[in-house]
């Protein structure tokens, strides 16, 4: 009773820090808009550019490539809140510029893209951006798949001993291969990410600043987290007694807590629920999985049955919390069913449930079935019994690399978030400015609130304003709508439907006095 005590204030000390580690992020920033507009041809050249992003960011990358594709390093940037605000090069030529950018969100993963925009008019072929690199993301995807090997079936196999009898010779080695697998896998990840944050290929992998790029993102604290997971694990390999118990506890607290430290769910909101479920997946996983390569050597050892008994009997609660915990992780992810079917990661999940189920079929199988007839006695059952178990152990491999493959899709919490995201742009005349802001800033209803000033950035009496939008590529004329003014000051239209994506013009109409009539114009960039 006292040992299971030790175990049970462990893991809870874990969790506790998982609760901890809880903030306010959110996950995969999207770009909201950018100055100059993308698709805008400007008179002159502009002194600075600002990109506005959903949430805050890190800036990684950020690189203006010249008409005549010469790419130059944009290093003058000053961040505000989630705007970053780039000092123009001097003596840009005239044509067409492509901002090119990468910058790191909260999650911790890298985002990318461009900006094209003209001076006095478009070049007549675009410069083209710097070509993706090849093979960062299958180093990626491996060392991912390697260090949840070691997490899970190193830390799980080590734990194994504390909770359920010790390991086989055979499992011994295995386990401890895993762990130092996992190892291995710690700075081939730590590069992939830094590959991938600054958008370098392979041959980047030993200059400095790819380093430097993945330690500023939140992999690097959750290797580190791992990497005391492995020791652990490693650890309570070599030990015996109650301290090879609560190292190998330790382990899989570990593997839980570093998981929950970063990546897509960890980021998400509420924190408190997101990152204790995460934790609670996690070291669900580890003990589960790690637990099948030492049970199947154990099916030939003398206490077989005994060893099954325990393990049989203490499964359940595991993945109960296991099922448990997933669930919360995929409504809180996917939000809407549809997505399941609609987006890259529903389908991702979709392929792991279908692993799952029938994991979770042979397991039901084995302890409805086979597990009474190995305790008494019947050697058939037990081979069987072991059979089964290693082809758990195949699925579960193929749920990590199934699993592995999230690391690559935002989940649809993170683009509905995106979605939601307002189109903004800023009028600014000598007479005159207006704020113009569509919510959300995609094709469909929209919302539109305007903030009228004058030249001085003052207050703007009018009397009337009135705004049209049109979209000549897409054969719309314009769309008129009077605004209303509120109690607050803001102009607002609510019945609004701008029914295509694309590069939409806005003019404002604005009705100063009988005599006077001020009209501003620009585009603004729809999206999907």
């Amino acid at each position: 009773m006292a040992a299971l005590h030790r175990r049970a204030l462990v893991l809870t000390a874990l969790l506790f820090a998982a609760c901890a580690a809880s903030g306010s992020a959110l996950a995969h920033a999207a770009l909201n808009g950018a100055s100059p507009a993308d698709g805008s041809v400007l008179p002159a050249a502009p002194t600075e550019m600002m990109l506005n992003f959903s949430e805050p960011v890190s800036p990684l990358a950020l690189r203006l490539i010249a008409p005549d594709g010469t790419a130059i390093p944009l290093d003058q940037v000053q961040l505000r809140d989630r705007t970053l605000v780039i000092a123009a090069p001097a003596g840009l030529s005239p044509g067409t510029h492509v901002i090119s950018w990468r910058v790191v969100s909260a999650d911790g993963h890298p985002v990318g893209g461009s900006v094209l925009f003209s001076i006095g008019a478009p070049s007549a072929m675009a410069p083209i951006a710097e070509p993706q690199p090849s093979g960062v993301r299958p180093m990626l995807w491996a060392g991912r798949v390697v260090l949840y090997l070691g997490l899970f079936i190193g830390c799980g196999g080590a734990a194994f001993a504390a909770w359920v009898a010790p390991l086989p010779t055979r499992a011994r080695g295995a386990v401890s291969a895993a762990l130092l697998l996992g190892l291995v896998a710690l700075p081939v990840s730590l590069a992939a990410q830094g590959l991938d944050a600054l958008g370098a290929d392979l041959g980047a992998v030993f200059q400095p600043p790819v380093w430097r790029a993945a330690l500023g993102t939140s992999l690097a604290s959750m290797l580190a987290i791992a990497a005391g997971a492995l020791a652990s694990g490693l650890l309570a390999l070599r030990l015996t007694g109650c301290p090879g118990q609560i190292a190998g506890l330790c382990g899989v607290g570990l593997a839980g807590l570093a998981l929950a430290s970063s990546g897509h769910a960890s980021a998400a909101s509420p924190q408190a629920l997101m990152r204790p479920a995460v934790f609670l997946h996690a070291a669900g996983i580890a003990i589960w999985a790690g637990a099948l390569l030492p049970l199947a050597q154990a099916l030939n050892q003398p206490d077989a049955a005994a060893t099954l008994r325990r393990f049989s009997s203490r499964i359940a609660i595991v993945v109960a919390i296991l099922l448990a915990s997933g669930l919360v992780l995929a409504v809180v992810q996917v939000e809407q069913p549809a997505a399941l079917i609609q987006t890259d990661y529903g389908r991702v999940l979709l392929a792991k449930l279908a692993l799952v189920a029938l994991v979770l079929g042979l397991a039901g199988f084995n302890r409805w079935r086979l597990t009474s007839q190995v305790e008494a006695g019947r050697l058939a059952a037990g081979r069987v019994l072991g059979r089964i178990v290693a082809v758990e152990f195949v699925l579960m491999l193929a749920i990590v690399g199934t699993a592995s493959l999230w690391r690559f899709t935002p989940p649809p919490r993170a683009l509905a978030i995106a979605a939601a995201q307002p189109a903004t742009i800023h009028i600014h005349t000598l007479t005159a400015m207006a704020d113009v802001t569509l919510t959300p800033g995609r094709a469909g209803p929209v919302h539109v609130a305007i903030v009228l000033m004058n030249g001085e950035f003052g207050p703007l009496p009018a009397k009337e304003l009135t705004l049209s939008f049109a979209n000549p590529a897409a054969g719309i004329e314009a769309i008129e709508r009077r605004a209303v003014r509120g109690a607050d000051g803001l102009w607002r239209i609510d019945a609004l439907s701008l029914p295509v994506p694309g590069r939409w013009s806005v003019e404002l109409a604005i009705l100063i006095s009988d005599f006077e009539m001020l009209r501003l114009t620009d585009t603004v960039e729809i999206r999907p």
